[in-house]
């Protein structure tokens, strides 16, 4: 069992910036890909980011490449999501996920690939 603790979460302004962190308890081959997650108010959960941690391999969505930074400490089992150039549109609560397996970090990230999960952090981002 993997058990994974997210925090950072905050309000901030549009254009402003937040790093949230992801904590996990396991050993490192229970979660060799970890990634973020976020769901906003009446939408279905959309993956942000993912990270293969001994590789330090990385994958994007569309909407936050360029502005969101995803990087992970194996030693400490943990991941960042770094934040900048906030918009509106990024409220939601974000949440933390990790798989053993490799493919889970091939996209299309999806939720479904993914078998552990934290309890979310929320980030509001008012215009």
């Amino acid at each position: 069992q993997v058990h994974l603790v997210e925090s950072g979460g905050d309000s901030v302004q549009a254009g402003g910036s937040l790093r949230l962190s992801c904590a996990a308890s396991a050993h490192t081959n229970s979660s060799a890909c970890m990634s973020w997650f976020r769901q906003a108010p009446g939408r279905v959960r959309e993956g942000v980011a993912t990270i293969y941690l001994s590789r330090g391999l990385v994958t994007y969505a569309d909407s936050v490449k360029g502005r969101f930074t995803i990087s992970g400490d194996v030693a400490k089992k943990s991941i960042y999501l770094q934040m900048d150039s906030l918009k509106p549109e990024d409220t939601a609560i974000y949440y933390c996920a990790a798989d053993s397996r490799y493919a889970a970090c091939l996209p299309p990230q999806r939720e479904q690939d993914f078998q552990y999960w934290g309890q979310g952090t929320q980030v509001t981002v008012s215009s």
